[in-house]
């Protein structure tokens, strides 16, 4: 078995011990690891480089279809690649036809905390208005004719911003149904709920003559948030009564009915959505 001999790195220059050294001269592992990384990178590098030039000629390529959508005539060189010519550039020429008109499809923009997006277009005052959180997603009210804006995540200080966006506007409504509370409860401040519901009430009487607080739904989903909501449903039945509010009790109608919400127990199903919807509906036509 032959010893190991005392060898120089001929890239560090460190000195080691090795067993047998090849004709090209001894390298450390150290010294190899770093020859591997520097490749890496370089091929790394090179595939960057590639993914630019490829993000470059998309969006050239964008600009002659939007150009050439509206009608204008496009002068660009984009690259083509084929099996014969790879890498290889031709200009690409496109003219508009005269009396054709292209037209860009329209793309629908949303906010989820926009109250303006499902805005009425003629005469808001002669309709009523349902605002409130994902719960009322699915809510349908034919008659009266009602304005559904469903802020999924919204708590109660976004709905007060979204109908505040509204009252500047000068908005007016029939009548006004407000449910929120779920997103609320999970914050543990249940006087700043309250204050909070108070609040977005007595904005929401400038804006309508009748303003109706929607009850929240009993939650399966955990002992905690089912007490909290029990709470709010509690003392919301109290405070509307005593403030000239009108209140929905939907607490009492979905009670014991766990098929009425989703797997997740806090959102209704489609039967529970139906349900909701009626019960707004009956309120909307009972309430003065």
């Amino acid at each position: 078995m032959a010893s190991p001999a005392i060898v120089i790195c001929t890239a560090c220059h460190m000195y080691s011990l090795s067993i047998s050294v090849g004709d090209e001269g001894f390298t450390c592992d150290k010294c190899r690891e770093i020859v591997r990384l520097t490749e890496k990178i370089s091929e790394l590098e090179t595939r960057i480089q590639t993914l630019i030039e490829d993000s470059k000629n998309v969006r050239a390529l964008d600009t002659v279809l939007d150009a050439s959508s509206s009608g204008s005539p496009v002068h660009c060189s984009v690259p083509v690649t084929g099996p014969l010519q790879q890498g290889n550039w031709v200009t690409v020429k496109r003219h508009s036809r005269g009396s054709k008109h292209h037209s860009s499809v329209p793309i629908k923009i949303l906010n989820r905390f926009s109250p303006l997006s499902d805005a009425p277009t003629e005469k808001p005052d002669e309709s009523a208005l349902v605002i409130g959180d994902s719960i009322v997603r699915n809510v349908k009210i034919e008659t009266p004719a009602t304005i559904v804006q469903c802020s999924p995540g919204a708590r109660v200080p976004d709905i007060s911003a979204n109908l505040k966006v509204l009252a500047n506007a000068k908005r007016k409504y029939s009548k006004i149904v407000i449910h929120a509370g779920a997103n609320d409860v999970q914050l543990r401040q249940s006087e700043i709920t309250k204050n909070n519901i108070k609040e977005v009430c007595e904005l929401a009487s400038m804006m309508s003559d009748t303003v109706i607080c929607s009850g929240p739904l009993p939650a399966y989903c955990g002992d905690e948030m089912h007490s909290r909501l029990s709470s709010l449903n509690g003392w919301m039945s109290k405070w509307c009564q005593q403030n000239n509010i009108g209140f929905i009790d939907n607490w009492t109608s979905f009670w014991g009915r766990p098929d009425l919400l989703k797997r997740d127990g806090l959102h209704p199903s489609w039967g529970g959505a139906a349900l909701l919807s009626r019960n707004m509906a009956h309120s909307l036509r009972v309430c003065t």
